[in-house]
C-alpha cells in the first residue's frame, strides 16, 4: 500500500525523498486566498511533472479551503467555480494523480436540495482533466459532505454530469470520526453511495468522537482507536495520505505505526 504525506510544495520530490514515500500532496498557492495557483517548484510545471515521473513519486493536489462551490451566495459561489478549475488546470499540468476538494456546505435557513445541485452545476462546468475528489468534513450541520446521507445528496445530484465518472472520493478518518461517521462500517458505506474510495486522509483526531472538530493527531496520539483506523485503511484499499503534524521524520514515524498494523 502506497503512503505519502502532506508536504510544502517547493520541492515535493525532496520532500517524498525525506520519507521514502512514493506519493506526496500539497497546496499550489495559498489555501485560504483566491489570488489562484501558484507553482513553488523552481524548474516550473513541467519539470516538475517529468521530474516526478522519474523520480517514481505520485503528486496529489489539495484544493483551497475556501473553494465552496455548494454555496448559494454567488459572491463566494462563482469565484470558488473559478479558483476550481484554475486548480485543475495547474494540478494537470503538474501531472497530478487527483485534485483533492472538500464537500462546501450551504447556509443555515438554505435547502440541502440546493447546494446538492450546485454541485451538479459545477461538476458541469469545471473541465476536469483530472479526477476531482471529493473529501469528506469533519463539522457543520449544513455541510455538504459531513453525514452520509448528504454523501449521498451530492452523489446523486452528480450522477447525471458527463463527467461523473471523473468525479471520485478522498475519505478522510479524523473527519469520519469527529464527523460522527462510524469507522466500524464507513468504507462499505461510502462505498455503498459513491461505487469508490480514491484516496484516504490517514489521521488521528485530537477531538472525541461526533465533535465536529477538525483537529489532526498524530497516529495513535488521537482519539481515534488504533484498530479501527489502520483497519479503515486496510479495507479501502487505497493510497495514503498522511496530513499529521510534523515534518518527515513525524510522518516517517506515523507511515511505521500504520504499517505494523496493515
Amino acid at each position: 500500500m502506497d503512503i505519502g504525506a502532506h508536504v510544502d510544495q517547493t520541492d515535493p520530490i525532496a520532500e517524498a525523498r525525506a520519507r521514502q514515500a512514493p506519493l506526496v500532496q500539497f497546496f499550489l498557492g495559498d489555501p485560504q486566498g483566491y489570488k489562484g495557483p501558484e507553482i513553488s517548484y523552481a524548474a516550473g510545471a513541467d519539470a516538475l511533472r517529468d521530474d516526478a515521473v522519474a523520480a517514481g513519486v505520485d503528486l496529489y493536489v489539495h484544493a483551497p479551503y475556501i473553494v465552496n462551490v455548494a454555496t448559494t451566495n454567488n459572491r463566494i459561489r462563482i469565484p470558488s467555480r473559478k479558483l476550481l478549475q484554475q486548480h485543475v488546470d495547474a494540478a494537470a499540468a503538474i501531472g497530478a494523480k487527483g485534485l483533492i476538494v472538500h464537500g462546501g456546505h450551504v447556509n443555515k435557513s438554505d435547502d440541502p436540495q440546493v447546494g446538492f445541485d450546485n454541485w451538479r452545476k459545477a461538476v458541469d462546468a469545471v473541465d476536469l482533466k483530472l479526477p476531482l475528489l471529493i473529501e469528506n468534513t469533519a463539522g457543520g450541520d449544513n455541510a455538504m459532505t459531513r453525514y452520509l446521507e448528504r454523501i449521498q445528496g451530492v452523489w446523486d445530484a452528480i450522477s447525471s454530469c458527463e463527467q461523473a465518472d471523473r468525479v471520485g472520493f478522498c475519505l478522510d478518518t479524523c473527519h469520519a470520526h469527529a464527523g460522527g461517521n462510524a469507522l466500524e462500517t464507513v468504507v462499505d458505506d461510502v462505498r455503498a453511495i459513491t461505487g469508490r474510495i480514491d484516496l484516504v486522509h490517514c489521521n488521528d483526531s485530537r477531538d472525541d468522537f461526533d465533535s465536529g472538530a477538525d483537529r489532526h493527531a498524530n497516529l495513535g496520539a488521537g482519539k481515534v482507536d488504533p484498530d479501527l483506523l489502520a483497519a479503515v485503511v486496510r479495507d479501502a484499499a487505497a493510497p495514503v495520505v498522511l496530513e499529521t503534524p510534523g515534518g518527515a521524520d513525524d510522518h516517517v514515524a506515523d507511515t511505521r505505526w500504520l504499517r505494523d498494523r496493515l
